[in-house]
């Protein structure tokens, strides 16, 4: 992961914040102001309420920048600033943006349909009608990301906790936690779904900048490592659906780059390398500009040992 941005003239833990990691906790915060003035309004106009589905076509967008509790809005935000620091300057704006927008349909797409089928097994109308909202989804997907580019860092706790097991714990507590709740659709599909769509961006979907490859086919990154060891050989059929779904784009990658074996990195897959192979281009690209440069300047013109070796008659 890149070293942080920070504006100049400043620092510390409030400085760096992107442009538009900072636009998106405006929009959390102007969410959140407007739906404790207007509760009704807000929420059952921009909330997922998959019963008023339609005409409320938005609402698969709308529901995860919507936050109804002060709670959930600082965790939200803190994340995002915290995350958007470091992972914006390295992917890139545009980048960055896409893997929200991503995660945040993936889930409330998903949500959507869960709710649906639910409604239909049990015939609750609580499935059909009970608001869904809030960022937990693009947080779980934020965690996927950490698993990914730095996962044996290890997190501060009373365990030695490593960062590539953060985004399984988030989403095993929300499941836990949903058996002592009275509503649990109001949030675990949100976290479920993020995580898992945030996989799949990046595991499938995500162009490499260096390589100009699509997704990360390391082992290291495969939907069983999301799991205990003792879970994985039970986990590796289910998630071979996903490879099965998606066999065309890993055929895409074999073709364009045939030395690569799938289930190993991809080249680039590594960010500090990644870094450091930029770098050198960038030294090579000056030492090579700079030695161009010289010999114009010493051909300007003949030498002393050139003018000698003219005779007169070609002075003349």
């Amino acid at each position: 992961m890149s070293a942080p941005v920070v504006i100049p003239g400043t620092g510390g833990l409030f400085s760096g914040f992107t442009r538009l990691s900072k636009g998106l906790a405006a929009v959390l915060v102007t969410g959140y102001v407007a739906n404790a003035f207007f509760p009704n309004a807000i929420s059952g106009t921009f909330s997922l309420i998959p019963g008023k589905f339609i005409p409320y076509v938005w609402n698969i967008i709308t529901p995860g920048f919507l936050e109804t509790s002060i709670f959930g809005l600082a965790v939200s935000i803190a994340s995002l600033l915290v995350v958007g620091r470091h992972l914006e300057p390295f992917w890139g704006s545009r980048e960055f943006f896409k893997f929200i927008v991503f995660v945040n349909v993936f889930a409330c797409t998903n949500t959507f349909v869960l709710a649906i089928f639910l409604y239909f097994i049990t015939r609750q109308g609580d499935y059909l009608y009970s608001p869904v909202s809030g960022f937990h989804g693009v947080l779980a997907g934020f965690l996927v990301v950490v698993k990914q580019i730095n996962p044996e860092q290890e997190i501060p706790s009373l365990f030695k906790l490593r960062a590539k097991w953060s985004s399984s714990l988030f989403v095993a507590f929300a499941i836990i936690s949903s058996l002592f709740s009275t509503k649990p659709i109001q949030y675990v599909p949100f976290i479920v779904y993020g995580a898992y769509g945030a996989w799949i961006y990046l595991r499938y979907f995500q162009r490499k900048l260096e390589t100009g490859l699509k997704g990360d086919s390391s082992a290291e990154f495969a939907f069983a490592t999301f799991f205990p060891a003792p879970m994985q050989p039970f986990i590796i059929p289910v998630s071979a659906i996903c490879e099965k779904i998606f066999c065309r784009q890993r055929s895409l990658i074999s073709e364009e780059a045939p030395g690569v074996e799938l289930g190993k990195p991809l080249p680039g897959s590594d960010a500090v390398e990644a870094s450091r192979r930029r770098e050198r281009g960038a030294r090579a690209l000056e030492e090579r500009l700079g030695s161009t440069a010289k010999p114009v300047t010493e051909n300007q013109g003949p030498s002393k040992r050139d003018l000698g070796a003219i005779g007169s008659d070609d002075l003349v």
